[in-house]
């Protein structure tokens, strides 16, 4: 099953569509593309500037460093591209928002599709974020010079999951982040390497050993690297506990 009757769609609002698809036009995305199990629009905002110039930016208010988005630009740029009737959450890629997680990844592509805008200068003024409902998204905690590269980050993570992207469904379930850990360690031919040989419960033919494994190393590397994952795992199995059938 894939998109092909009514593709996921993308659009994204940025001062350099150039960027895109970029390395999304590559690879299992790319094919995707190609497909049509994935549409992928870029628009540039300066087409809504003014003046002669098509300027999108002005001195922020106040004073201080920098210029800052335009709120009457940038609210015509979403307005042309997102109509009346358009169901797709209208996404902001900026530091201060809230962290991308692989939940929130899951429950956009599992929907229509998105609409992004990549913001540029020291910020988008203030008013067109509350005037047009835009979600602020961040991808880590660090500042990158415009909101592309996190778009492409995002729309990578959405794509991938996509029905028919990957080979294997499984290979988007059995991985960090799903079940609340960093996913266990990996291993394949040579047996043996620089003196380093694969984990003997691995070779041993006995599934239900390899899952234990394969569990126990997951939750190791996750309180080694990342113990929030694990307490927010608690969290969710008190708020949510399982159900037991009867017989």
């Amino acid at each position: 099953m894939t998109h092909a009757v009514r593709p996921w769609r993308a659009t994204i609002l940025t001062l350099y569509p150039e960027m895109f698809p970029g390395p999304l036009g590559l690879s299992l995305s790319g094919d995707a593309l190609a497909r049509g199990d994935w549409s992928l629009e870029a628009r540039n905002i300066r087409e809504h500037g003014l003046g002669r110039h098509r300027n999108v930016d002005d001195n922020p208010a106040g004073g201080g460093a920098g210029m800052v988005l335009r709120c009457d630009v940038l609210a015509a740029a979403i307005d042309a591209a997102s109509g009346a009737g358009d169901e797709r959450p209208r996404l902001l890629m900026s530091p201060r928002g809230k962290p991308l997680t692989q939940a929130r990844v899951r429950a956009l592509c599992a929907g229509p599709g998105l609409v992004v805008v990549c913001g540029r200068f020291e910020g988008v003024d203030e008013r067109v974020i509350a005037g047009r409902a835009l979600e602020e998204v961040s991808i880590g905690d660090y500042v990158l010079s415009g909101g592309e590269i996190a778009a492409l980050t995002l729309l990578d993570a959405c794509v991938r999951l996509l029905p028919g992207v990957m080979g294997k469904a499984e290979s988007g379930v059995e991985e960090s982040f799903e079940a609340g850990r960093l996913e266990y360690p990996h291993y394949t031919r040579p047996r043996e390497w620089e003196g380093r040989a694969i984990p003997e419960v691995l070779t041993g033919g006995n599934h239900g050993a390899i899952a234990r494994w394969r569990r126990t190393e997951a939750d190791r590397i996750t309180a080694e690297r990342r113990p929030d994952l694990l307490g927010a795992a608690k969290h969710h199995s008190a708020k949510c506990p399982t159900v037991r059938g009867t017989k």
